[in-house]
């Protein structure tokens, strides 16, 4: 695999495609182009999905990631498309994508985007955890 920035997004089999279970991610280091100044705009995302079939790599994941910090993007298309493709990839039960952007003219920008699989539903009372933000250093 690539060590340069990609726009491949690589799977893997689900491991236990009967169960519902939750995969959260933080993805702190998110980075594009503002697309009317060129200046750099950052985020943390973070991506919530119960999968299917497949479930996403992390490194291809990564790569894509780091393939958009030289692209002007406007926040709210660049989350969905980052959505889009992820369901593209994967086909999952449902997906949630929230980018937090850092601060760009005094105003923080939180995008949230949702696929839900037609006729997945989930079970009853099944609510996803929350979890704290981590550090780069988990103790």
């Amino acid at each position: 695999m690539s060590s340069q920035p990609s726009k491949a997004l690589e799977t893997f089999d689900n491991p236990t495609p009967g169960r519902d279970f939750h995969i959260h991610m933080e993805i702190p280091e998110f980075t594009c182009l503002c697309p009317k100044t060129g200046q750099p705009d950052f985020a943390v995302l973070y991506l919530d999905y119960i999968p299917d079939q497949k479930c996403v790599e992390l490194k291809s994941l990564k790569l894509y990631i780091w393939s958009f910090r030289d692209e002007g993007c406007f926040h709210e298309a660049v989350t969905n498309q980052i959505l889009d493709d992820l369901v593209v990839a994967t086909d999952p039960k449902f997906m949630r994508l929230t980018a937090k952007f850092y601060v760009r003219g005094g105003i923080f920008t939180n995008v949230v985007a949702e696929h839900r699989k037609p006729g997945w539903q989930p079970q009853p009372r099944v609510e996803l955890a929350e979890f704290e933000s981590q550090s780069n250093i988990r103790g």
